[in-house]
C-alpha cells in the first residue's frame, strides 16, 4: 500500500488512469450496447459465400476490401462499403441498382440480378465489414401500426421537394431524379431512408424514429390505396400540369371557334 502511495504523485499516474477509464467505458459499450438482430441471423458460411459474391461482381469497382476505387484523375469509380450495412447492400442489389448496367449520373432500378439467398449472403458479407444500418424486421414495416396522417405530415416536411407530394418522384440536376415510389417494397423505402442512396439524405434513427419510417411507409400505402381523388392525375404534378392541360384545351376550343366563325362568315 506505502508502494502505491508513493505513485500516486508519479507523472504518468493520470495517464495510467485516464486509459483504464477509456477501457473500462468501452468494454460497457461494447456489452450493453442493443445487438444487430439481423446480424446475427447471418452465419459463418454466408459471409464467405457474400465474399465471392463481392469479388466475382462487386470489386471491380468497390475494390478487393470494398475500400472503394478512383480512377487516375480522382473521379470515385466505387464508394467505400465499409460501414454502409447490410441495409444498403439489399436496396441496391434488391432494387436491381447495382451491379449497374452502364456508368451515368444515377444507378438506375432494373430487374434484379441477384436472387434473395445471393442477395442476403452479399449482405452478410458487408455488413462483416462494419456496423451499419441492419435490414428492418417485419414489426419495422407492418403498416397495420403505422400512422398514415402523422407519415404524410412527416413526408410533406422532408420528402415532397424532390419525390413530390404524391410520391410521383421529380427531376434534379445534372441528369439526376427522385424516382417514384409508388409499388415500391416497404422494405425498400425503409431502407432508402436508414441508407440515403444516390442524391437522398440519411434519415437515421436520431433524425427519424423508426415508428416515424413505418408512419411514412404507411402514408405511401394509403397513396397507392386511394389512387387520385381527382380523377385523372395528370402526372400527379400539381397546378402546372393542370393549367397546362385547361390552356391547351381552351386555347384549341377558341382556336376552333374562330375558324368556325371565320368559315361561316364568308
Amino acid at each position: 500500500m506505502k508502494a502505491l502511495a508513493a505513485r500516486r504523485h508519479h507523472p504518468m499516474a493520470l495517464l495510467v488512469i485516464l486509459l483504464l477509464a477509456l477501457v473500462a467505458t468501452g468494454g460497457l459499450y461494447v456489452a450493453f450496447q442493443p445487438r444487430d438482430a439481423q446480424a446475427e441471423a447471418y452465419t459463418e458460411e454466408d459471409v464467405q459465400a457474400g465474399e465471392a459474391l463481392f469479388l466475382a461482381n462487386c470489386a471491380t469497382c468497390h475494390g478487393r476490401n470494398a475500400e472503394g476505387l478512383t480512377d487516375s484523375e480522382g473521379n470515385t469509380l466505387g464508394p467505400s462499403l465499409i460501414g454502409v450495412g447490410a441495409a444498403a447492400v439489399d436496396f441496391q442489389v434488391g432494387t436491381g441498382r447495382m451491379p449497374m448496367q452502364a456508368s451515368g449520373p444515377q444507378a438506375q432500378g432494373k430487374p434484379a440480378q441477384m436472387d434473395e439467398e445471393q442477395t442476403r449472403q452479399l449482405a452478410a458479407y458487408v455488413a462483416s465489414l462494419g456496423p451499419g444500418p441492419s435490414v428492418p424486421d417485419e414489426e419495422a414495416l407492418d403498416t397495420s401500426l403505422g400512422d398514415a396522417e402523422a407519415g404524410g405530415e412527416i413526408f410533406r416536411v422532408n420528402c415532397a421537394m424532390c419525390h413530390n407530394a404524391a410520391g410521383a418522384g421529380g427531376a434534379l440536376t445534372r441528369g439526376k431524379y427522385a424516382p417514384a415510389l409508388t409499388g415500391v417494397e416497404p422494405r425498400h423505402v425503409y431502407q432508402a431512408m436508414a441508407t440515403g442512396p444516390q442524391n437522398m439524405p440519411v434519415f437515421n434513427d436520431t433524425n427519424l424514429s423508426p415508428e416515424d419510417k413505418r408512419d411514412v411507409i404507411t402514408y405511401l400505402e394509403s397513396l397507392e390505396e386511394t389512387g387520385s381523388p381527382g380523377g385523372i392525375s395528370l402526372g400527379s404534378l400539381g397546378p402546372v400540369t393542370e393549367g397546362l392541360y385547361a390552356w391547351t384545351i381552351i386555347l384549341t376550343l377558341l382556336t376552333g371557334c374562330a375558324v368556325w366563325l371565320g368559315a361561316k362568315a364568308k
